[in-house]
């Protein structure tokens, strides 16, 4: 409270009032520091609400993410730099243990976006769902072989164990069965394939549980400082199969119905991401923090892991994406048939988003 001086509870000493004029007096007094502290108490829940309503986010965007993906990493670089408040957006973040897990979470309405591949995108729009695709990174695993090692083909591979993250409509998978098949190898029926979560197969294939291992980027850059050889790599596949360049076969992937109803709160996730990408393609001490949480081991395995990370990040044209998705999935759909692609004999080029342009296909 202020001091007693200034709230004039303290008569001249000439002054002589009476009992009633003492009570009056203590009642005003006591008024006055009522009075003050209710100001005090007032301006302290002004500034209060100015800090939350200053602080708060605009639209909130439900994230379905896997835990250890990497997509996880750049979600706490945006986060940490302020980057979803920057575009007036809340993010609420929500871990799976594996991406089936999120993609039912976007199916059933409990997610706003997740992360996953352009042909689950285009086989559920082939069913009637209306979904959209966004380049995330071209980043890609690799079919690996554990350390000594005498497997040098994919017929080798026969009666053996394939360890493969995800599940059987993995893209990684279907593409190296498209591959095998051109090869006259069927890799699915002629070997004992494993699926998992990527985690756990990454474990599994560490103590020689499998004898081959089809994982994501960053579990196959892992595995590799370990000293895992590559058999073959899924850009290998991409270029065999006539892609012309690097395609990112993992994106953001939303509703139609939620990118016409938030589009400025998913145009600035996606400003938010890229600057979040850009960060951690330049950023050591990012890296570093990463490393420190024992999500990367040693030396070798941080410099990998900077490097495909680096590498991974799109850059060509929408336009060029699709074209070559349109070949990897004619390729697909030879290979693998309406079990793998869903009914539509061609690829539907509206599965990607033209992000800030609205929801024109690519090309129009």
């Amino acid at each position: 409270m202020y001091p007693d001086h200034m709230v004039n509870d303290n008569p001249h000493p000439d002054e002589r009032p009476s009992s009633r004029g003492l009570i009056g007096h203590a009642f005003s007094a006591s008024c006055g520091r009522l009075f003050l502290g209710a100001c005090r108490l007032a301006v302290f829940f002004l500034t209060l609400a100015w800090l939350v309503n200053g602080c708060a986010a605009g639209e909130t965007i439900r994230l379905a993410v896997q835990k250890t993906g990497t997509f996880s990493w750049e979600l706490a670089v945006l986060k940490e730099q302020g980057l979803d408040h920057q575009e007036d957006i809340s993010l609420d973040i929500t871990e799976y243990a594996s991406p089936e897990a999120a993609k039912i979470a976007l199916l059933g309405g409990t997610a706003d976006l997740i992360l996953t591949d352009w042909l689950w995108v285009a086989r559920q729009r082939s069913l009637g769902q209306s979904l959209r695709f966004v380049p995330y990174s071209t980043a890609l695993g690799a079919l690996l072989v554990k350390p000594g090692s005498t497997i040098t083909d994919l017929a080798a591979l026969k009666g053996k164990t394939i360890a493969v993250a995800g599940g059987p409509l993995d893209k990684s998978w279907l593409l190296l069965q498209a591959f095998a098949q051109e090869k006259n190898v069927d890799i699915a029926a002629e070997a004992n394939v494993v699926y998992g979560a990527p985690s756990l197969l990454y474990q599994k294939a560490l103590v020689g549980e499998a004898d081959a291992i089809l994982n994501y980027w960053n579990f196959s850059v892992a595995l590799e400082a370990q000293g895992f050889k590559p058999l073959i790599t899924i850009q290998t596949i991409e270029k065999y199969l006539g892609a012309q360049g690097p395609v990112a076969m993992v994106g953001y992937v939303f509703r139609d119905d939620f990118a016409q109803s938030h589009a400025a709160a998913l145009n600035g996730f996606l400003k938010a991401a890229a600057k979040a990408k850009d960060i951690l393609a330049h950023s050591g001490s990012d890296w570093e923090k990463i490393a420190g949480q024992g999500a990367i081991e040693g030396k070798v395995g941080l410099a990998l892991y900077r490097r495909s990370y680096a590498d991974g990040i799109p850059h060509r044209p929408v336009e060029e994406e699709a074209k070559d998705a349109r070949i990897l999935y004619s390729a697909l759909a030879k290979a693998g048939g309406e079990v793998l692609t869903g009914p539509a004999k061609d690829f539907d080029e509206q599965t990607y988003f033209n992000g800030e342009i609205g929801l024109t296909p690519p090309g129009n």
